[in-house]
């Protein structure tokens, strides 16, 4: 396992120690460097994640949208699970759509957060991992954050000041989680039936068993992870904040806030402004059905002889 992840632990370390080549023009405490490198790490991933957060957009707003169809298929071959499963297959491939997609994010960074657990508990143990060798290590394995070895976890250290960190820094990494989820719940989902709505079920249940799981997993992550972990969290919470403020699902909460606000700037609902342009949502389908506020060309009618 160690030979195949090898190139991953290069990758990860390596990506590290540039940006603390990078912060050392302007610091020269090891802390702040190993800290603000960690955080680094976060942002270069997430801007490379991008891509896929787009697309888990729309895969989410595909699944909301076939809600309806998906509950259907349910109740008519409720009794065959088989042909159910055919059958929403063949709906997915329909609409061009796929369930896993939302999850594909989370996917993406976890071979770079295992990758970081591993460098970072090598760290703690004195064992090289990448590019985390000789000076580069022996600097990273005293480096701390508010008094707290990046390398330590809450269990590990017998230090009063670690566990006072790693619990905060726990705290903070569910409370994110839970902010996140419920943010999506309550502003970001479109009003429908609770008790038949599969979506917004399973929303609500990761609202609630995500933080419970990362506070009681965080015990046994060093200081580092725990930054990482939080620094994408707070990305997260704040990537989303932006996409329902701003490009909310369609019968959702925000999107009916949005569509007051327009209404008060005189703005149109279908999205027209005065001047008859319509915005385009980058995050829906591009293969829309004509809106109200766009004018069809008037049609000549033949004359008759």
């Amino acid at each position: 396992m160690g030979t195949i992840l090898n190139p991953l632990y290069y990758a990860v370390s390596w990506v590290l120690v540039t940006f603390h080549s990078i912060f050392g023009a302007f610091t020269k405490n090891q802390s702040i460097l190993w800290s603000l490198s960690i955080i680094g790490l976060v942002i270069l991933i997430r801007i490379i994640l991008i891509p896929l957060f787009v697309k888990q957009i729309k895969s989410q707003r595909a699944m909301t949208a076939l809600s309806p169809k998906m509950k259907e298929i349910q109740k008519r071959y409720k009794d065959d699970r088989q042909k159910q499963s055919e059958e929403m297959m063949k709906l997915y491939k329909e609409h061009k759509t796929n369930p896993l997609a939302s999850c594909l994010p989370i996917l993406a960074q976890a071979p770079i957060f295992f990758a970081l657990f591993t460098v970072l508990n090598g760290i703690a143990h004195n064992h090289p991992h990448g590019l985390m060798r000789g000076s580069v290590l022996a600097q990273a394995r005293t480096a701390k954050f508010f008094g707290a070895e990046l390398s330590s976890t809450f269990l590990s250290s017998p230090n009063t000041t670690t566990k006072i960190v790693t619990v905060a820094l726990i705290l903070a990494m569910s409370a994110t989680t839970f902010t996140t989820q419920r943010q999506l719940l309550v502003k970001g989902m479109p009003k429908t039936d609770d008790s038949n709505n599969m979506m917004l079920q399973q929303q609500k249940i990761m609202m609630y068993i995500f933080p419970v799981i990362f506070a009681v997993s965080g015990v046994n992550f060093p200081v580092g992870v725990l930054i990482y972990w939080g620094t994408t969290n707070l990305w997260t919470m704040g990537q989303q904040f932006y996409v329902i403020k701003r490009n909310p699902t369609p019968g959702s909460p925000a999107y009916e806030e949005l569509q007051k606000k327009r209404e008060a700037k005189g703005v149109k609902n279908d999205g027209a402004n005065e001047g008859g342009t319509v915005a385009t949502d980058p995050l829906e389908n591009p293969e829309q059905p004509l809106q109200p506020s766009q004018r069809q060309q008037p049609k000549k009618k033949k004359k008759r002889k």
